[in-house]
């Protein structure tokens, strides 16, 4: 676990670790902290914070997957981080959790644990990938050459995703995007 607010790093490992299948193997408080201690623990999970000091959460994530692809990074995020997640996803961490949703982080953990996303939205990398396609403006035929898929398979993806988000349309997709994924 890694996050600057000590009182939050020690709350969340009390939260994980009343878990009987969890257990924390070390805190930090910085981005610094988290690749080190990556380096020493290489934990199943590594539960970071976005927002840090000097080395934050994204740079952290960065430097550790370029040497572990395989790591399985969950980012804490606040509403208002919402800018850095597709960042997050492109640089390959696994999901992200709201610092609030406490009754969901170790669900979360446990979900990257396992190979699933931890998404506040449910969705999956793919999933985020043709949402930023559609919000970029490319029809399913585009989308499906850009991510070497079948127009059809395309379609249910998107059918898949306006159901998931309680949406209408590509055209309300593409706002959602704008508005909660982007800011």
């Amino acid at each position: 676990i890694i996050d600057d607010d000590q009182l939050v790093a020690l709350s969340l490992q009390t939260i994980l670790e009343a878990c009987d299948d969890i257990q924390v193997s070390a805190t930090g408080g910085s981005g610094a902290d988290a690749i080190r201690l990556y380096e020493e623990y290489q934990p199943d999970v590594l539960l970071m914070d976005i927002r840090m000091e000097n080395i934050n959460g994204l740079e952290a994530s960065e430097t550790i997957m370029a040497s572990h692809p395989d790591a399985r990074i969950l980012l804490l995020t606040t509403f208002s981080d919402d800018e850095y997640i597709i960042k997050a996803l492109s640089i390959g961490a696994k999901g992200y959790i709201l610092k609030q949703d406490f009754e969901s982080i170790a669900p979360a953990v446990k979900a990257v644990y396992n190979g699933q996303t931890g998404m506040e939205y449910e969705l999956s990398s793919k999933e985020m990938n043709i949402i930023r396609l559609v919000a970029d403006g490319l029809n399913n035929k585009e989308i499906a050459s850009s991510l070497y898929l079948s127009e059809g398979t395309v379609r249910n993806y998107i059918s898949s995703i306006l159901d998931k988000l309680q949406l209408r349309d590509r055209t309300q997709l593409a706002c959602f995007y704008y508005k909660k994924l982007t800011n």
